[in-house]
């Protein structure tokens, strides 16, 4: 601890060039560097990242103080904060449950109808716990939102059948009676809403990725669950337990021409006329406006990939990004690496020719400004060569003789074996990124890509990519391409059921054109809220769709089934309206308070789904019922 030992250490690291690497540039931090093994040794199971990253907090982060802070980053801390964070979706449920009970209690006053349509949405959840479990899936930070949405696909498609048997209550109709009836009316609709939800989340099944993949499964099998308990278990049960006669009475009296009272009784009114020319021609105009604005946004702002530095699944505050800004401003590594592979023949890595090519990738990535620096062997041979020549600077070049350079090679991978394979036949080019926001990685990814375009020849192949970064830009390749791909699917399934379901090509428009705006307006907030296109908010345009054509359908059978009766068509809207119309606003709240709560949670990807889903679930609710009458 004497001055002159400290200034000896302070040579030692310099002459070592451990600056930046187990060093802070400013001399105020070491680093400690753990490898991990995949599986314990001792008993041949996986890591439990969970265990690992409450030791850390206890017992190695415990020890800190104001003049010593720790921070502790790393591939298994961060799935650590995220099972953390996973721990808190138990709440959301919670709470979700609570809201939409709530609300539908408010909406029937009826605690019987009300806690049969909540249990059977529940029971829906229980069911798709079990068949994940028997199929061998597990909840991933991505699916862990598939319970909620089959919670609330739930209570839609049972509170439309509740609403119709109330209704037929109401008017002095058994219950059994009643429950076959509403069976009969809205069985070919929602079988058909469901049949697209699950034709739209299958849609997600091109989509190379695994997490989407397995997201598509998940929601699959829920909503097949949800035939059997909304569409099949609810009208039974009714059958048996009925409803409350001032419940009935109630509804019977909503769904007339006079039934609401107030600002709220004016609003549905002015809905009612929203089919009269006067009403309707603002509404079209305005509307289709409103989507070629929000299409414009969205062609010209939205973004392919994460926008935010840090890890992308937490929030930009968390105490893990907050570490993971201190290593990159002060260290020249990173967690956010892009590896650029040189592949040749055996033992074709200890080539000059490839060695120098090395050598000029590394330089040239390093000259980008998102770069903090490379490592290869071919930066790392020239430094070694002059160490074993006295440190003489005139040494410091990559040696022309096979022999010399290989023993140079040899060094290097002595204290990084992860920059050669064993036949020395294959050796990386790591860029440490400063972040892995979208833009940096299409620079990077494209000044790598040109030079492999220039040098690739029949000895050496430069190969894109490797390292989690590089994973991230070819993930966002694949989410470019399969973003339009699984829209263009989404919707040709929407019109192909909606036509079968109406017989009508008119009214596959018209239950059309509010989804499609709607998903206009939803990027366009995803613009405006800094929120990009990535595995985590691809499927939303699909999961929003898919539900959100539940609305038309109900609205549209009911409507047709009177047009066809021979009433007008503003008094077949109004008798939509009155049936179902008010179950679909109920229902556009219910699922889009089911969803917000997720904009809490302090996993970022989860926050921004829920977001997006509910301004989705609502605006196709609000779409549903000014657009159709009107278009």
């Amino acid at each position: 601890g004497s001055p002159e030992s400290v200034t000896q250490f302070r040579v030692n690291v310099l002459r070592a060039g451990l600056i930046g690497r187990l060093v802070g540039s400013d001399y105020k931090s070491s680093m400690i560097v753990v490898p991990l093994l995949e599986r314990n040794p001792e008993t041949n199971e996986p890591i439990d990242y969970g265990q690992l990253s409450d030791f850390l907090e206890d017992e190695v982060r415990s020890l800190q103080s104001d003049r010593y802070p720790i921070r502790i980053i790393g591939f298994a801390k961060l799935v650590g904060d995220l099972i953390d964070g996973i721990e808190v979706v138990s709440v959301f449920f919670a709470i979700s449950a609570l809201i939409a009970t709530l609300i539908l209690y408010l909406y029937t006053r009826d605690a019987r109808s009300t806690a049969l349509l909540v249990g059977a949405a529940l029971l829906g959840v229980l069911w798709l716990l079990g068949m994940l479990k028997l199929c061998g899936y597990v909840l991933n930070p991505y699916s862990v939102l598939v319970p909620f949405l089959v919670f609330a696909i739930g209570l839609s498609h049972g509170a439309q059948k509740m609403n119709g048997i109330m209704q037929d209550v109401g008017r002095g109709t058994h219950r059994y009676v009643a429950a076959r009836y509403t069976f009969r009316r809205l069985f070919v609709a929602g079988l058909t809403a469901l049949l697209t939800n699950a034709f739209a989340f299958a849609v997600m099944l091109v989509i190379d990725i695994p997490a989407i993949r397995d997201l598509a499964i998940t929601t699959s099998i829920g909503v097949v669950i949800l035939i059997f308990t909304k569409l099949i278990l609810i009208p039974v049960a009714l059958s048996y337990i009925g409803v409350g006669e001032k419940a009935a009475r109630r509804s019977l009296e909503r769904g007339s021409a006079s039934g609401e009272k107030g600002l709220l009784g004016t609003v549905w009114e002015k809905i009612g006329h929203c089919s009269e020319p006067r009403y309707a021609i603002p509404l079209v105009v305005a509307a289709i406006g409103l989507g070629i604005a929000a299409f414009a946004i969205s062609h010209a702002y939205l973004q392919i990939g994460d926008l935010d530095a840090g890890a992308p699944e937490l929030r930009p505050d968390s105490r893990y990004n907050q570490d993971v800004a201190y290593i990159n401003a002060h260290y020249r590594i990173s967690g956010d690496q892009f590896a650029v592979i040189t592949a040749t023949g055996p033992e074709g890595i200890r080539d000059y020719a490839t060695l120098v090519e090395q050598d000029r990738l590394a330089w040239t990535l390093q000259q980008l400004p998102e770069v903090i620096a490379v490592e290869s062997l071919g930066s790392s041979v020239p430094l070694i060569t002059m160490g074993t020549n006295e440190g003489n600077p005139k040494w410091m070049d990559i040696p022309r003789s096979r022999q010399v350079a290989s023993l140079a090679v040899n060094t290097a991978t002595t204290n990084s074996p992860e920059l050669l394979s064993g036949d020395a036949s294959v050796a990386p080019i790591v860029a440490y990124l400063a972040d892995h926001k979208a833009e940096t990685l299409a620079r990077v990814a494209k000044v790598a890509q040109d030079f492999a375009d220039a040098h690739n020849s029949g000895e050496r192949q430069f190969l894109l990519a490797a390292g989690s970064a590089g994973i991230d830009a070819a993930t966002n390749e694949v989410v470019t391409v399969a973003n339009y791909r699984m829209a263009a699917l989404v919707y040709a399934s929407v019109v192909v059921l909606c036509y079968i379901t109406f017989r009508n090509w008119r009214a596959v428009v018209v239950a059309l054109v509010p989804l499609v705006i709607t998903s206009f307006l939803c990027e366009a907030l995803m613009v405006t809220l800094g929120i990009g296109v990535k595995v985590a908010t691809l499927p939303v345009i699909a999961l929003g769709a898919g539900c959100g054509i539940d609305y038309a359908l109900y609205l549209l059978s009911v409507q047709l089934a009177a047009q066809r009766s021979g009433r007008s068509l503003g008094q077949a809207y109004r008798d939509a309206l009155n049936f179902t119309g008010r179950v679909v606003c109920l229902i556009g709240i219910t699922m889009g308070a089911s969803v917000i709560t997720w904009a809490w949670s302090p996993i970022k990807f989860q926050a921004d789904m829920g977001i997006l889903l509910a301004f989705m679930f609502v605006w196709n609710m609000i779409g549903a019922l000014l657009l159709i009458p009107a278009l």
